[in-house]
């Protein structure tokens, strides 16, 4: 692991770097970071530095943060799905031509086709179930006679189709965010947070709630504190206060999978104080049955929008559009890496299209 440097009046800073800032305040860290480090900088952590000594009592502690500044993008690679398919090109108006190089050099055997297919989507990761809707689906009849590029367009297209068939719901202002253990459900919170307030220049109130289970709230408490924002510690039956600012983000203890009855009290709760939105974290690095007890247990808590975290570990994201497709949850983001700013994408059907089926969002001509 790199040492993360200080920064320096005089040094350059360089894309992908880690630096580490000392900072007086929360006020001071978010300036620091606007000034020196930019607008699209990744804070990766935040942690309290106490005074030592006799000092210490009366000094103000400092703060510690780790922020890296994003690498530049890569310019995108051709269409490549490696063991599958090579060298397609999209056929559009502007090269038929190209086309026809490629139909020349290495001409379609038509028997191939309905195989070819069901093993890249299997590749990438979709159930099975899946797969079998897709083959029985009117945007494959005929495959057998079309390029296989083609088909993968349709395929988009329908998968597309599907997930954003339903309506999407905006998230309420009160919300809760919601998961079983070491899904990452504080990191999307902090996210999302960072998101309101340095992009959309919102204000509001942050709860932290105790039942009968742990739930540490030290990191989510600084951060807090270097967003400008003060965390609240709320148990049952301790009223809370009158809404102050634009938003009421709730942090609940970890949710329970397999013995749902466990989570009645926290689910009662959330009822009583009219926390409308829920948003439920899920880790797509699990398989795809814990997701699903996971859905579950979130689908009894009365969720209402739905985040998948870890999709920095996940090398198949296919299964994921059993989610979008059949479940009732409004898609949020994608947590895309650790850092507890960035590292996000709201474009949730799009990503998961462009990881699952490179290309396939360039249509083709009958």
């Amino acid at each position: 692991m790199l040492t993360p440097a200080l920064i320096s009046d005089n040094a350059p800073l360089k894309p992908g770097s880690t630096y580490k800032l000392v900072v007086r305040s929360a006020e001071e860290a978010v300036q620091t970071i606007r000034d020196r480090l930019g607008e699209n900088v990744r804070v990766l952590s935040v942690r309290r530095l106490e005074s030592e000594g006799l000092a210490g009592l009366f000094m103000r502690p400092k703060l510690e943060v780790i922020a890296q500044i994003p690498e530049l993008p890569a310019m995108p690679d051709a269409l490549s799905v490696p063991g599958v398919i090579t060298g397609v090109i999209p056929y559009t108006s502007e090269n038929p031509e190209r086309m026809n190089e490629m139909s020349d050099r290495a001409p379609l055997d038509r028997r191939d086709v309905p195989v070819a297919l069901p093993d890249l989507l299997k590749r990438s990761g979709f159930s099975p179930a899946l797969i079998g809707r897709l083959e029985g689906a009117s945007a494959l009849s005929g495959a057998a006679r079309r390029p296989l590029h083609h088909s993968l367009v349709d395929v988009g297209t329908a998968l597309r189709q599907a997930a954003t068939r339903k309506t999407q719901r905006l998230l309420p202002e009160r919300t809760a965010f919601l998961g079983t253990p070491g899904v990452g459900r504080t990191t999307a919170l902090c996210k999302w947070l960072a998101r309101d307030v340095f992009s959309r220049r919102r204000t509001g109130r942050v709860v932290k709630t105790e039942f009968d289970r742990p739930n540490p709230a030290d990191g989510l408490a600084v951060f807090c504190e270097a967003l400008g924002l003060c965390l609240e510690h709320v148990t049952p039956g301790m009223p809370m206060e009158p809404a102050a600012g634009d938003f009421i983000y709730m942090d609940m203890p970890a949710l329970s999978a397999r013995t749902r009855v466990e989570n009645r009290a926290a689910a009662r709760f959330l009822d009583a104080e009219k926390i409308d939105g829920r948003v439920l974290v899920l880790n797509a690095a699990y398989d795809l049955a814990m997701l699903r007890d996971a859905y579950a247990a979130g689908r009894d808590m009365g969720a209402t929008h739905l985040v998948f975290t870890h999709l920095d570990e996940l090398s198949h994201w296919g299964k994921l559009w059993d989610f979008l497709i059949d479940g009732e949850l409004s898609p949020l983001f994608l947590s895309t890496g650790p850092g507890l700013t960035g590292d996000m994408d709201e474009d949730v059907v799009g990503a998961i299209l462009r990881k699952t089926l490179p290309g396939s969002g360039t249509p083709h001509l009958s």
